[in-house]
Formats: structure tokens, sequence, C-alpha cells
């Protein structure tokens, strides 16, 4: 067998099924029988690893995770659309855009407004090289890795023969459909995550994962409606642009209708108003666009939006039914988050039987009881939210609402701060914040134990590795079973062990910044390790002790002082403790105390030093820092780019410094 023959064969007929199931929605084989071709040529490429090119379909997913995603700047600006709301409005634009051109009759295309993300993607000699989030119109970030994973983007163009085009960048929309978007939060919901508010969100929150896998696993799709930029091709029309790229290959707009007047606009208009909440997938409206291009350059854009295209936006739908319960749900973070659970409810194409009520002044300012006869209203949300309450309505003996005190997962204490809407469970045990209680506790500033991500932490929670922050120091026993998980290994896991093992041996400001205390960051955990030495102490201290330790005011204090008394709190301290971990502060001496009774202010990027290398150094010599400049700060310490810092200092007088005085300060010897 002619082992490249048969490669480039394979590729040919499945990009052809590809494009038939995923463009064109009209698949011509069964399921197994692509698997079996696609294992086919998967198997030929890895037995030929030579033979592998970047648009075979098998490069769609693959890579590891990212640790963050590059800047794009757009060539030609990713421009948002001025919203129209009535009619009249869509006729004040075409008079206005009559006047400007002089004419008197212009042809639209009317497309649906598709609800998702903005996006480019980027084509050299039919090969697609990257794709870009549209950010904001200028400035977005490169998502190529993601964007592969939508099948129905073409990775190679369908090139006529005999068409040359060397450069092609286009824009679309990427979506997910109503029933994924469902099925997504069925899953979620399964397993204990937060759910996503509409499909825009979850196509938002998929296609800006740093792991590509995740983001095929969330069966995204796009509509390309513009052609952004091209060489080789003269188009003179929106239209026949749009023709152009169906013939490429790409997925473009649906059902979009050439209007030869504003009247017949309004009709599409009207007539997809009568039909949007049967699509598959959620629009947010419809867009009116010229479609002759050499207008367009006519009429240019002002510095928000084009004057060539509006969007129009339908009215809210709303109705009314009977607030059957409200519901306590737990966050990642902590926040209770109150849900109202309705008599179920036809509205926006969907039925309904929850809506958010959002937080606790929430219900209070529109008095929502149990009981409660409501209107709701879903403007692109499929979980919708109660507006407002039909009091003539309202059955006797109702009693308003109280937001819980206590978390109704945990059981742990359930507080509101002064300055903040949320009531939060203050439970470190607690299983529906448990993963950001270890995402931070594993974090560089914290215990700062690496190879232990987000992903990871899903799967040891998911199979039950740990149940609680200590069990991460039981790892260990598990060896075997972490060496089986999926992409790890016997060295992954043994540096992730050794890293664990590493982070016992951390000073104790990193384990108290490590617990997560609302209030207490590391600079705060640093003063207390310092003072209290012990976590013993610490822990015994009154309220009036810690508040007494310079800057420790009294809302950290009582914050700390209420987490140390929480039995979940001592129960996760006691078994720290039992498995190694330190609980002394390690808080070397200072070098001198040259700076003692100074003040520094730190601004912009000095050449050498970090900002935290600059500050230990300060402290350490009996100095300190402060996070703005005031009469008392007796020194700027100021790098490149010092912003309004700077500023402020020169209006009081204060000394600027830069690094090389800084370190003559010190006595730091070049």
């Amino acid at each position: 067998m002619d082992v490249a023959r048969r490669i480039a064969e394979l590729r040919e007929i499945i990009n052809y099924h590809n494009y038939k199931y995923y463009v064109e929605d009209n698949p011509e084989i069964p399921d197994y029988e692509y698997d079996r071709l696609y294992h086919e040529l998967l198997e030929l490429e890895e037995q030929n690893p030579e033979l592998i090119t970047p648009d075979s379909p098998t490069r769609r997913v693959g890579g590891q995770a990212q640790n963050t995603f590059e800047k794009v700047y757009h060539q030609i600006k990713m421009e948002s659309l001025m919203d129209v709301f009535s009619i009249q409005e869509l006729y004040e634009f075409d008079r206005r855009v009559k006047t400007s051109l002089k004419v008197e009759k212009i042809d639209y295309i009317v497309e649906k407004k598709i609800d998702g993300l903005s996006v480019s993607l980027e084509y050299r000699d039919g090969l697609f090289v990257r794709g870009a989030t549209r950010g904001d119109g200028v400035i977005g970030e490169d998502v190529t890795l993601n964007l592969k994973t939508i099948r129905s983007i073409p990775l190679r163009l369908n090139l006529p023969e005999g068409l040359n085009l060397p450069y092609l960048v286009v824009r679309g929309e990427v979506y997910m459909a109503k029933k994924d978007f469902e099925e997504l939060n069925k899953k979620q919901e399964a397993e204990g995550q937060r759910l996503f508010a509409n499909p825009r969100n979850a196509a938002a929150g998929s296609l800006r994962q740093l792991d590509p896998n995740i983001t095929a696993s969330r069966r995204l799709d796009i509509f390309v409606f513009n052609v952004q930029s091209i060489e080789g091709v003269n188009i003179s029309t929106h239209s026949d642009g749009l023709e152009l790229l169906r013939k490429l290959g790409f997925k473009v707009s649906p059902g979009y209708k050439k209007c030869g007047s504003i009247e017949e606009v309004v009709q599409e208009i009207t007539a997809l108003g009568e039909v949007k909440n049967g699509l598959p997938y959620e629009i947010d409206g419809a867009v009116v666009k010229i479609d002759n291009l050499e207008y367009r350059e006519l009429l240019g854009s002002t510095s928000k939006a084009p004057r060539w295209a509006v969007a129009y936006k339908y009215p809210a739908e709303i109705k009314k039914t009977v607030l059957k319960d409200i519901v306590i749900q737990v966050g990642r973070t902590g926040a209770l988050t109150p849900n109202a659970l309705l008599e179920p409810v036809f509205i926006g194409g969907t039925t309904v039987s929850r809506a958010t009520l959002h937080n606790e002044d929430f219900i209070k300012e529109r008095d929502i009881r149990i009981g409660d006869t409501v209107w709701i209203r879903k403007a692109g949300e499929i979980i919708p939210e109660v507006i407002k309450v039909e009091l003539s309505e309202r059955p006797e003996n109702t009693v308003p609402f109280k937001m819980p005190d206590k978390c109704p997962v945990c059981g742990a204490p359930a507080v509101r701060e002064e300055d903040e809407a949320v009531i939060r469970c203050t439970g470190i045990e607690c299983p529906a914040r448990l993963f950001r209680s270890i995402l931070h506790f594993v974090s560089r500033d914290a215990m700062n134990i690496e190879g232990l991500g987000p992903a990871l932490i899903e799967t040891l929670l998911e199979k039950g590795f740990i149940n609680n922050i200590p069990d991460i120091y039981r790892l260990h026993e598990k060896r075997e079973e972490l060496i089986s998980l999926e992409r790890m290994g016997q060295k992954s896991v043994d540096n992730l062990l050794n890293s664990i093992e590493k982070s016992k041996d951390n000073d104790l400001s990193r384990l108290i910044f490590g617990l997560g205390i609302r209030h207490i960051g590391l600079r705060a955990a640093q003063l207390l390790a310092e003072h209290f030495s012990n976590m013993d102490n610490l822990m015994n201290a009154s309220k009036e002790e810690i508040q007494a330790i310079n800057d420790i005011g009294e809302k950290m204090a009582e914050s700390l002082y209420s987490f140390m008394q929480q039995e979940q709190t001592q129960h996760t301290i006691r078994l720290l403790k039992e498995y190694g971990v330190n609980m002394s502060s390690k808080a070397s001496k200072p070098v001198n105390s040259i700076f003692a009774g100074l003040t520094f202010v730190l601004t912009g990027t000095l050449p050498t030093y970090s900002r935290k290398e600059a500050t230990r150094m300060i402290e350490e010599r009996g100095g300190k820092v402060a996070g703005s400049v005031s009469k008392k700060t007796d020194y700027v310490l100021a790098g490149s780019d010092p912003g309004s810092k700077l500023d402020k200092a020169l209006q009081l007088g204060i000394t600027i410094i830069d690094e090389e005085t800084f370190k003559k300060m010190c006595n730091v010897a070049e």
C-alpha cells in the first residue's frame, strides 16, 4: 500500500464528510463508518509522523494546556454595531444613509444576530494559521488551538481550481446550540459545578479555556458573516462575499436575506421575530447592513461603530407565573445565591422553572415572597430573572424571606460584609467551595505546590482522592492510582509528590495566607506569623490582641478571629499539623534598622528588582511599604511607567529615588 496516497485519500474523504455533517447538517455516512475512517488515518499518521500536516483532521485537538493567551492586533478593526430598538429608528437609519450617499435606493442584507463570541479567522494560502477573539476590537487573544476544535471551521479552504487566495481574514460568531447548552448545564449540575447563565456565556467560557481538550468537549459551532480582508479576489457586495465564503467551505450566516428597500427590511425583521424562539440557537436581534461595499467605504465609521449597519434588538419577553419556593445555591467562592423555583412557564422558546434572585438586596427591594405571583423576563437568558411581584395576587399569611445565617451545605457561619451584596459561607471544609479553597491553598504565594492545577484538582475531587485540604498530604498513599490517571505518568506524579512534601517546610505566613481567610492578604499573613510565632498562639489570640498589631484593622481582626473559632478550621489545622506541615514562623531578623520609621511607596517597573524583592529589602531594614502616596510618605521608589503615584509625590514634594539610589541606601554592593 502507498501509505502517503492512502493518508491523502483519507483526509479528503474525512474533510468531505466533516463538511456534510458540520456545515450542511446533512451526513451521508453513519458515525461508525466515519469513526473507522478517522481511526485508520490516526493510526497511519502515528506510524508515519513525517507525513502529518497541520491541516490534517487529526490535528484539531492536541498539545498541552496553555498558561495564557497571546495578544493579537487586528489589522482591520472588529467594530461593534449601533443598537436600534424600534422600527422608527430603522427608518431613520435608512434616511440618514441615503442623505449621506445622495442616493434614492439602497440594497440591504438582513442577518440573524447570533448570540455568541465574535472571532477572526486568518488564512494564508488557504491554510488556517490563526484565530483570535474580538477583545476590544483592536486587540484580541490568540485562541487558535481552541478554534481548531470547532469542526465547522475549515483547516484548509476548499479553493476552486485556478483561484489564488494568498490571504484571507474572516469574521464569525462562535456559539453553542440550545440543546448542547442544556446538556452542558445538566452535566455541570450533576457534577456540582456552576451553571452557565446562557449559551453565550457558555460559548465564551468554553472558547477561552486554556486547555483545548476542554473546549473540544463543549460542542461549539460558528457562523461566518464577513470578509475582513482578502487578497486575490475582488468582491463588490457583502452578499457576493458570503457566497464566496460558502464555496470556500465556511458555514456562513444562516438564512440571510437581501432586501431592496427599508420596507422589505422591516418585513424580514418582523418575520424573524415570529420564529426566533424556535431557532436551534440563540439570537439577540437582527443585523441590517448595506450590501454595496463601496457605499460602506464612503460612509465609514464613527469612533464607536460603522455608519453602514445597525443591530435591531427585539423587546424582551415577559410572563407571569407563581414562585413556589426559594432555594439557596452555594457557589465555589462560598457565595450563597437565592434561586426561585417557579411554576413551569414557556418563555423565549423554552420551558423554565427556575429564576435567579441574585442576592439578599434584590429580594428585599422587590419584597419577593414564597407563594407570590411574579413577572419574569428572559432577554437571552436561559435562567430568567424575576422583575416584579404582582401584589394584587399575593396570598394571605406570606412572610418576608430571610437569608440563612448558616451555609445550607456545611452548616458553617454565613456572613455578609458591610460593603458587599453577597452572603458567603466561611467553612474551609465546605464541599461547595472546596475546589476554590484547594486552588488557593496550592497557589504560588501560598503553599506553592507545583503540578496541582485546576484540572487535576477537579479529577482528585471527582474520584474522592481528596475530601479536604489536608488530604493533599496523603496523596503519596495513592501514588499508583495517580500514575494511572490520564495525562499523568510516573515522572509527573513523583514531581507532584515531591512538591507536596517540600511545601510542608514552608513558613507559617504561607500557611496562614493559604487558608484563604477573608481580608487576610499576603502582607497581613506575614505580620501575623512574625507577631505570634506559631499557629497555636494565633488560634488562641483574642480579637483585641490581633487588632493591636500595626496595620491589622478591625475588619481583618474580626474575620481572622471568627475563622479560627470554627470547628472546620480547627479540624483542618489539626490534620495539617498531624501530617507534618510546619506551624512556626521562620521570619529572619532584620538585616539592620536603617529604614526604621520610614515609609516607602513603590511605583512603576524597576530595572532588576521585582516589587516583592524591593519590599522585602525595605522591611528587612525596618522600613514600611505603603500602597498609596500621602504626606506620611518619606520616599517614592520609581521605575519605568510610574503612573499617578509619581505625580502625587511631585505635588507633595516627596523625595523620589531610582533603583541605583535605593541600592546605595541599602548598602547593596554592585
